[in-house]
C-alpha cells in the first residue's frame, strides 16, 4: 500500500485499455489467454495502489460502456470517472446506478452524412452505429469483444438519422492499404482506424476525443496539466497523448505505430514487456516500495 497523496500531488492517470493495459497477444507461450485479454498482475497491483493512494485513475478507451466496466472490475478499482467510446461517453461513479456508474456526459451526432459518403467507396463493408442511448445497430456481424451487449441487426437505411456516439466501419475483406487510402481520401474528421490485420474505422462526434473528455475532467477535478499522466498505443490515443505531453507526461507503448509514438512525450516497452508498468514506475518512484 502506498501512502495517501496530498491534494497538491494528486495526478490524473489516464489509461487506454487494449494494447496498453490489456494484452491480447500470445503471452510468452503460456497458452490461451482470456478473450477479454491478459492483465499482468504486477501492473494491476500498481494501478490499484495508485488509485487507493488518492490519484485519479481514469480508464480512457474506445470500448463501449458494456465492454469497459468489466475490465474496471477486473482491475479491482472504483474510479470516480471512466471514459468510453473514445470520449463520447463519460461515466461517473454512482453506487445506485447499474454497475455503479451513470452516464454523466454523452456526446452524440447524426451519422447520416458520414455513412453515405463512406458507403460510396466501401459498399461491401459492415456498418454499425453505437447509439447515444447505449444500444447498438449493425448491418452484419462484426467482432463484438469491445461492443455493447444489446445489439440489433438492421438494414443500412436504419442507421441513418439516429443519434450516435460513434460509427464503426469494418471491412475484413479489404486490403488494409486500400482501406486506409479510401478513408484518407474521404476527408472525414475525427476518425481513427486500426493498423492490424483488419480494416476497422471508428468515427466520433465532431471535436470529441479522449483528450476533449479528459480536458473537461481535469478542469472539474482542478488538477493542473502538469500532473497528468496518459498512456496509449493506438491512433485513437494520439490526441490524448499530445494533450498530456504538452504540459504533463504521456507515454506511447513500444508496439505503437511511429505516428502514435511521435505524439507522445516518451515511448516505453511493448505490451508484452509490460511497458506501462515501467512507465508508471518512472513517473511514480514510490511504486518501488510495493512488494
Amino acid at each position: 500500500m502506498l501512502p495517501q497523496v496530498a491534494p497538491h500531488e494528486r495526478h490524473i492517470i489516464a489509461l487506454d485499455l487494449d494494447g496498453t493495459v490489456l494484452d491480447h497477444g500470445d503471452h510468452g507461450g503460456a497458452g490461451e489467454i482470456p478473450e477479454s485479454g491478459y492483465i499482468d498482475p504486477d501492473l494491476a497491483r500498481a494501478i490499484r495502489a495508485l488509485h487507493e493512494a488518492g490519484h485519479e485513475v481514469i480508464i480512457a478507451t474506445g470500448r463501449s460502456v458494456d465492454a469497459t466496466l468489466p475490465i474496471v472490475e477486473q482491475l479491482r478499482i472504483k474510479p470516480q470517472w471512466v471514459i468510453a467510446a473514445n470520449g463520447a461517453v463519460t461515466l461517473k461513479r454512482d453506487t445506485l446506478a447499474a454497475r455503479a456508474y451513470r452516464h454523466e456526459y454523452v456526446e452524440a451526432f447524426d451519422p447520416t452524412s458520414a455513412l453515405k459518403k463512406i458507403r460510396t467507396q466501401l459498399a461491401t463493408a459492415r456498418y454499425a452505429v453505437e447509439l447515444a442511448s447505449g444500444g447498438f445497430l449493425y448491418t452484419e456481424e462484426i467482432p463484438a469483444g469491445t461492443l455493447p451487449q444489446s445489439k440489433r441487426r438492421v438494414p443500412f437505411e436504419e442507421l441513418l438519422g439516429v443519434q450516435a456516439s460513434r460509427v464503426i466501419v469494418f471491412s475484413p475483406d479489404e486490403r488494409l492499404e486500400r482501406f486506409m487510402s479510401v478513408v484518407e481520401s474521404l476527408g472525414l474528421t475525427h476518425v481513427s482506424y486500426s493498423v492490424g490485420t483488419s480494416s476497422w474505422l471508428d468515427i466520433a462526434p465532431d471535436g470529441v476525443t479522449k483528450a476533449s473528455a479528459l480536458e473537461v475532467l481535469a478542469s472539474r477535478l482542478d488538477v493542473p496539466r502538469s500532473r497528468v499522466f496518459a498512456a496509449g498505443d493506438g491512433r485513437n490515443d494520439i490526441d490524448m497523448l499530445r494533450w498530456a505531453a504538452r504540459h504533463g507526461d504521456s507515454v506511447a507503448m513500444g508496439q505503437a505505430d511511429p505516428e502514435v509514438q511521435a505524439a507522445a512525450g516518451r515511448v516505453t516497452g511493448t505490451i508484452t514487456d509490460v511497458g506501462l508498468l515501467d512507465a508508471l514506475r518512472e513517473r511514480f518512484p514510490e511504486l518501488a516500495t510495493l512488494s
